[in-house]
């Protein structure tokens, strides 16, 4: 620093001293993020006085990628607006995609009912409740092309929201591709993918943490030779954020498990290059406007200093964080459901500020029921609106420069990092998740949160602030119809009369080999689905091998 940027900033210090003394900041209350880091009354220049510019922002679209991971973000092109939607059978899961193409959605991102991701048929009777009812039912390949009739599979942008189950869908979806006439290589989008996220957060597993950690990497090598525009996993720091934990340690969590899952990958031989360019993240943005926007830029330079660092990727797009970004279901409340379209705008808007790839905007009943058109175009708009209406895709990184935002977004990184480096110390993250550490403080946390909101230490407006006695939500409920169960598990018992039952089950022995050796699940996966076995005949081969994971008591 030269002598008169010293003498400039002893000036500041001297005239910031003196003014905090008379207006005595020194007895105001102390306000905090999400995270327990200080926000000061004001920033100034003393607070961003070891900031680069090069070294820690940088040019969008270059090292370290705090401003950005592409040159001119979204003034070159817009984020990927990708609501999430998928209900009842594929019939109706398929005339709400094109509803949602026509009104402007650039990208599918899929809900399967909890029958399909916890590996179940249909016809389980175990099940049947269930079917349809959170998300769309798939049982085979004939359903994934059900669900896709009439949408090009080689020109739209599928994310498939599953996890336990990841490989048979991807598989399916390949599948179906290839009997259309269309090379792998050709298909685009995202499969989720991220069990370890699921043993600490939403609880959809299935397997033990070696098994899901095999087949992980099994999709990482198989897109990389075979779908090279796909990305093999979405780490969903999403759903650890709706489980109680915190804006840093959402960041910490998901990176946590990303660098799991590759160096598992990496350990198996393959090249870390060769992978991770095709990596992303699925984050929620919640409503501290200015903590979000700071986790962002951060999360964006600690990502591409791990790449780099820790794994020695030497290509580029390996340093870069690709992630969507959507607003945050666990923000909105069941009373005065309107207010939530003003949280979604907030949080969508924090999101397109910080840069995201992608994002979704939250409905206002999505806490109530299954969204209606009308909710889902509101909600849409949102994201179209800030894209056509507002000035903010104008200009890369609009917030850079702020003492307040630089200073925050340091504080970010060192909190993101001082976490992970706390789970290294006791043993990694697969060890913390195998003894249920994570999941204890998730829920030590999220019944902090819960008390705080019910003591009015934490306001929610509408809900413990300008509350409406006796309110009763104007919400329209989805109704399901009972025939839809029945039309599904017909189709399926339809399925299985007329497939030729021998194929099938020499595609599962194959399916069994593979899982029970080193080779890639996937291919074996691919011929079972082309050959109609069901979900749930692969799932449960594949549980007569692995087992399944049974989770430890956790203690709260």
């Amino acid at each position: 620093m030269d002598e008169r940027n010293t003498e400039e900033l002893q000036q500041i210090a001297q005239a910031y001293e003196a003014w905090a003394k008379k207006n005595k900041l020194g007895e105001l209350p102390r306000r905090y993020t999400s995270s327990g880091l200080e926000y000061k009354p004001l920033y100034t220049p003393l607070d961003v006085q070891d900031v680069d510019y090069l070294r820690d922002v940088g040019f969008p679209g270059e090292y370290p990628y705090t401003s950005g991971t592409y040159p001119l973000m979204h003034r070159g092109k817009l984020w990927l607006t990708r609501q999430y939607s998928g209900f009842g059978t594929p019939l109706e899961t398929n005339q709400r995609f094109k509803w949602l193409y026509a009104e402007g959605n650039t990208g599918l991102n899929i809900a399967f009912d909890l029958v399909s991701q916890m590996g179940y048929d249909s016809d389980d009777p175990e099940f049947g409740d269930e079917v349809g009812r959170v998300g769309v039912a798939i049982d085979s390949i004939e359903d994934m092309e059900a669900m896709f009739e009439g949408l090009p599979l080689d020109k739209i942008n599928a994310a498939f929201t599953i996890n336990a189950v990841a490989p048979i869908i991807l598989a399916m979806y390949q599948a179906l591709a290839e009997e259309q006439g269309i090379a792998p290589e050709k298909l685009q989008g995202t499969i989720q993918n991220d069990n370890l996220k699921e043993y600490i957060g939403r609880g959809a597993f299935i397997y033990p943490v070696k098994a899901t950690m095999r087949m992980t990497a099994d999709l990482f090598e198989h897109c990389s030779k075979f779908m090279p525009k796909y990305i093999p996993v979405s780490v969903c720091g999403y759903h650890i954020r709706e489980s109680g934990c915190d804006a840093v340690q959402e960041i910490a969590l998901a990176f946590l498990i990303a660098t799991a899952y590759i160096q598992h990958a990496v350990d198996r031989g393959l090249e870390v290059d060769s992978f991770a360019p095709r990596l992303s993240f699925n984050l929620a943005t919640y409503m501290g406007f200015f903590e979000e926007i700071a986790k962002y830029r951060a999360a964006r330079r600690v990502w591409a200093k791990i790449m780099r660092e820790k794994f020695g990727a030497k290509d580029p797009r390996s340093w870069k964080l690709l992630y969507i970004g959507g607003s945050a279901g666990g923000t909105y409340s069941w009373t005065q459901p309107d207010n939530n379209i003003i949280r979604g705008t907030i949080e969508s808007l924090a999101a397109v500020i910080a840069g995201c790839n992608a994002s979704a905007t939250h409905t206002k009943d999505e806490g109530h029921t299954i969204p209606t058109e009308e909710t889902i175009r509101t909600a849409l708009r949102t994201q179209q609106i800030i894209a056509y209406e507002t000035d903010v895709p104008n200009v890369v990184d609009p917030m850079a420069g702020s003492y307040f935002i630089e200073s925050l977004t340091n504080s970010m990184e060192v909190a993101i990092r001082d976490f992970m480096a706390d789970i290294d110390a006791r043993g990694g993250i697969v060890r913390a998740i195998e003894e249920g550490y994570i999941q204890r403080l998730l829920t030590r946390q999220s019944h902090e949160e819960v008390r705080r909101i019910q003591k009015g230490e934490k306001v929610v407006v509408g809900e413990n602030l300008f509350a409406i006695d006796g309110e009763e939500p104007s919400i329209r409920f989805h109704y399901t119809d009972p025939h839809w169960v029945d039309e599904q598990v017909e189709r399926l018992r339809a399925l299985r009369a007329r497939r030729d039952g021998r194929a099938v089950q020499e595609a599962l022995a194959k399916v069994r080999h593979a899982a029970q050796g080193t080779d890639n699940l996937m291919p074996p996966l691919v011929e079972a689905c082309k050959a109609r076995a069901t979900l749930g005949e692969m799932a449960g081969t594949l549980r007569e091998v692995y087992g399944e994971f049974r989770e430890p008591v956790n203690v709260f």
